[in-house]
């Protein structure tokens, strides 16, 4: 008699989740230009099945000239509940959008389209209450905090605006797309709880340090900023989720500094995405 080997709890959980796949399964999306280095699809479809709900996440690969296309091909099936947003489509997804949070105007960036009642989609974006989340779970809330954080784009908007409704004393931006800087310092400033000011690569004399670019995912990759100038009372955090240690990362604990990773915070963020897609 051949005895077969005991599945492992991972092939377990893989074996159940494809059984109970049918017609019924209700679908998610994850769509970006790269998709293949995203994390989300096991990670959220569990978490559905955490919450009791037979609904799946898989990832499409989009071009921005395809992209609005993609969105009503999507949108006429019935079945599909939700679209999860990741580089570089989380500015052009808002205007794909019906309704938006208040957040997510503001910034005019989404991570995250649910249904409306219509059919139409409601965005929202997370990576910013996200990244605060995490720092808090790793010791370092950023009230009274002085933070430079390098890049403007969809993840840095979100997390800039987060990090000045946390309380952060001074919030610095640096980005080489001027313009695009330019436009986030003007419009967090104009809220008025902190000055919000125009960085450099250069993180001296600040307590928070983050890296909100793609900056690190290859290895000929430059430092996003100056890791000579790092002090090992600095928290650094870094939005990248492969590789899971970046170059950046990796150079602030050698100096010392207290540090999370771009998985810390997608942890928080899909959390927040989850309640949002099952309308919680």
């Amino acid at each position: 008699m051949i005895r077969s080997k005991p599945l492992t709890d991972r092939q377990a959980e893989r074996d159940n989740m494809t059984e109970s796949l049918s017609g019924a399964t209700r679908l998610h999306y994850i769509v970006g230009d790269p998709i293949a280095q995203v994390k989300s699809p096991a990670g959220v479809t569990q978490a559905f099945a955490d919450h009791g709900r037979d609904a799946v996440c898989v990832p499409a690969h989009v071009s921005p000239a395809h992209l609005a296309d993609w969105v009503r091909g999507a949108s006429l099936a019935q079945n599909v509940d939700g679209i999860i947003v990741t580089v570089p489509h989380k500015f052009a997804c808002t205007d794909l959008c019906a309704t938006t949070s208040d957040r997510a105007a503001f910034l005019h960036t989404v991570n995250t389209l649910r249904r409306n009642a219509d059919g139409s989609w409601h965005g929202d974006m997370f990576d910013g209450l996200g990244f605060v989340a995490a720092m808090q779970d790793k010791g370092c809330p950023p009230a009274g905090k002085k933070a430079l954080l390098v890049g403007a784009g969809g993840a840095g908007s979100a997390i800039a605006h987060a990090l000045v409704m946390a309380g952060v004393s001074e919030l610095a931006i640096f980005d080489p797309d001027t313009q695009r800087r330019a436009s986030l310092v003007d419009r967090l400033a104009s809220l008025k709880p902190c000055p919000v000011t125009h960085g450099s690569a250069d993180p001296t004399g600040f307590d928070t340090v983050v890296n909100a670019t793609p900056v690190g995912m290859k290895e000929s990759d430059p430092y996003p900023l100056d890791v000579t100038k790092l002090e090992p009372h600095m928290f650094c955090g870094c939005v990248i989720t492969a590789p899971a240690i970046t170059p950046f990362i990796a150079a602030a604990r050698a100096k010392g500094c207290n540090t999370m990773t771009g998985a810390d915070m997608f942890a928080r963020v899909r959390d927040l995405m989850v309640d949002f897609l099952l309308g919680k």
